[in-house]
């Protein structure tokens, strides 16, 4: 008589039923909350702890019900919820079911763990999306059932740790990014003398600043250039997060790149470059060096005793973002323009040259610091994720035993 000497590896749709979502007629969705079946549609509908549809169905034709693992086949593909109630389901979703032989608990930390094969499996040309056969033909080690229960407690357990770590750091990585806007905001609009007499500017978006420093309209401060035909120079681009930066092309896909790169604009060394679409949410900057930008992209020029360094971080703190949403055209936030001819109508501190190269002194020690800190703290993140899922890896796996106790 033969025995099993360990856990057995079987495909996902002989231990529970795998069933593909597929969305109703339009017709039939409903925003009424007093009719029909919850619905949902993909990863959109997912909450923290469960889901939240937005919209309801009179006649689903695929029902997850009540304790169903939920796994999306299309982009994010793999994230996961708990159905708390009976759900109709769309096609980005399918609907797990565990059969008497697979705790739901162990069959959850499986498919978390199980998602980094799927990426292999992974097609689309709009967006990235797996067949629900691709999920139900998941290999997985099955231990008995009284392990299966043992290993899902022990996961709940110790992720729970490593999640409340990874919680505490995330929570240091926001206090890092407030600090950081709230140094460059302080320098920039008040300086560096905490005891120096103040005034009220008269612009309303700045409120008061140094008695000694003066404000002006930026048309004082720059002129528009619009210069073409250089294409040898390398391209820039403009970010909402890192300003401007020369552009880094990658060697693993290819990139679609303008044919003719002679209509594109010069932006010299010291120049201000911004997006003229995103500019009121912080895309804009000190040039690093010569190169293009977009011929739709703004670029300013700096007159004399003009540090562009201060400017472009004046640019990118949140108040003049709000000032430059407030000088832009559009009808919706996201289509909102700001045009040179508003752009240079926007009055701006002025504090005497030496002091804006002062405040850059500042500005760069002082985040560099907090840079290095934030770089410290996403690594230990990274690190933290990794650990968890290697944990997970491991356990359903049989890898480790320590701790479990069947």
């Amino acid at each position: 008589m033969s025995h099993e000497s360990g856990p057995q590896l079987r495909r996902l749709k002989y231990m529970a039923s795998v069933e593909m979502g597929q969305s109703p007629p339009s017709t039939e969705y409903s925003m009424a909350t007093d009719s029909g079946l919850p619905f949902l549609q993909g990863t959109a509908d997912f909450g923290p702890q469960h889901p939240r549809p937005r919209v309801y169905c009179s006649v689903p034709t695929k029902v997850a019900m009540q304790g169903d693992i939920l796994f999306s086949v299309r982009a994010p593909v793999g994230e996961l919820n708990i159905a708390d109630r009976d759900y109709g389901i769309g096609r980005g979703l399918c609907a797990i079911r565990c059969y008497d032989r697979l705790d739901s608990g162990f069959a959850w930390w499986t498919l978390h763990s199980a998602r980094v094969n799927l990426a292999y499996e992974v097609t689309g040309s709009t967006y990235d999306a797996v067949a629900t056969e691709d999920v139900a033909n998941l290999f997985i080690s099955l231990p008995s059932i009284q392990e299966q229960r043992a290993i899902a407690d022990y996961l709940d357990r110790e992720t729970s740790k490593i999640d409340a770590l990874i919680a505490e750091k995330e929570r240091l990585l926001k206090l890092l990014a407030e600090k950081r806007r709230a140094l460059i905001t302080q320098a920039v609009t008040r300086g560096l003398n905490p005891d120096a007499p103040m005034r009220d500017s008269g612009v309303e978006w700045l409120g008061e600043i140094p008695r000694h420093w003066e404000t002006h309209r930026l048309a004082f401060l720059f002129h528009e250039r619009d210069e073409r035909d250089r294409p040898e120079l390398p391209l820039l681009n403009v970010s909402i997060h890192t300003g401007v930066t020369v552009r880094e092309f990658s060697d693993s896909h290819i990139e679609q790149v303008a044919n003719d790169f002679s209509v594109y604009k010069v932006a010299y060394e010291d120049d201000i470059a911004f997006n003229k679409m995103r500019m009121w949410q912080g895309a804009v900057g000190r040039v690093p060096s010569d190169g293009l930008v977009s011929p739709d992209y703004v670029v300013a020029a700096p007159i004399a005793n003009t540090d562009t360094a201060y400017y472009g971080e004046l640019f990118s703190i949140t108040a003049f973002s709000a000032e430059a949403a407030r000088n832009s055209h559009g009808i919706v936030w996201d289509r909102l323009r700001l045009y040179w001819e508003e752009f240079r109508d926007i009055h701006v501190p002025v504090p005497p040259l030496n002091e804006q190269q002062e405040v850059v002194k500042h500005v760069t020690k002082e985040t560099e610091k907090l840079d290095e800190l934030r770089a410290a703290t996403e690594r230990t993140t990274e690190l933290l994720h990794e650990r968890r899922s290697a944990l997970i890896s491991a356990a359903v796996t049989g890898q480790i035993r320590a701790g479990i106790e069947p």
